[in-house]
């Protein structure tokens, strides 16, 4: 990661969308970012896209991410995104780019968090983002935390929860013991027991044609998540 000696004002956005609906779109991501260049003379001259991927895939490895590196060495002197959680996975993924960009002359710009802009080319700007991805980080564990423990309580009510789990069929808003269902999970458990690894469990089970909730092949992590669910 080297660019041009000369700091420039040459500026590359980074817009990602993931299958999510609560998701700006990308339209609107991208406004708010060309309006943000043009009042801070910014010179845009690259707009990086990243459709339906997940936030928990690092920026270099995710299909158009991995572009910013080499723009970056072309000359690119500013990343310009909406919000944190565009670029980053977490606070820890965060900080560490914005110090290796910063080492290298980059500057990153928010144009909202928490409702304000900010530049990390300045101390105040870096200050911000350190605490700002903190209590991003601290907000996020709780919501995950909140939805684990109602999930926990709704499985242990028999209450249908985000989806219908193998083993199990909806009635009323209530889940009911699927008997065929509850036998391959038994027929799992045992296998695991024996030392059988998740993907020697999706082969066997394919060999012998048992569909998933949802009709299609099992697969190692498939086997997993239902193992886990049914614990």
């Amino acid at each position: 990661m080297k660019p041009s000696a000369k700091k420039t004002n040459k500026a590359l956005a980074y817009i990602r969308v993931s299958t999510g609906k609560q998701d700006l779109s990308m339209e609107a991501q991208e406004e708010k970012i060309r309006l943000y260049c043009q009042l801070n003379g910014l010179d845009l001259v690259e707009v990086i896209r990243e459709r339906a991927v997940t936030a928990k895939i690092k920026l270099n490895k995710r299909p158009e991410g991995s572009k910013i590196d080499q723009m970056i060495s072309r000359g690119m002197h500013h990343i310009v995104s909406v919000k944190l959680d565009r670029l980053f996975r977490n606070a820890v993924d965060a900080l560490s780019h914005v110090e290796q960009w910063d080492a290298a002359g980059i500057s990153l710009h928010l144009v909202d968090l928490g409702g304000m802009a900010v530049n990390t080319g300045s101390s105040m700007g870096k200050m911000l983002i350190t605490m700002l991805a903190g209590w991003a980080e601290f907000e996020r564990n709780i919501i995950s935390e909140r939805t684990a423990t109602a999930l926990s309580f709704k499985k242990r009510s028999g209450m249908v929860y985000n989806h219908v789990p193998f083993g199990f069929k909806a009635k009323e808003g209530n889940l009911i013991p699927d008997a065929t269902e509850q036998a391959v999970i038994a027929r799992m458990q045992g296998l695991r027991a024996d030392g059988t690894s998740y993907n020697e469990i999706a082969n066997a089970l394919n060999a012998d044609s048992v569909p998933t909730k949802n009709g299609c092949v099992w697969r190692s992590q498939t086997v997993k998540n239902t193992l886990t669910v049914a614990a």
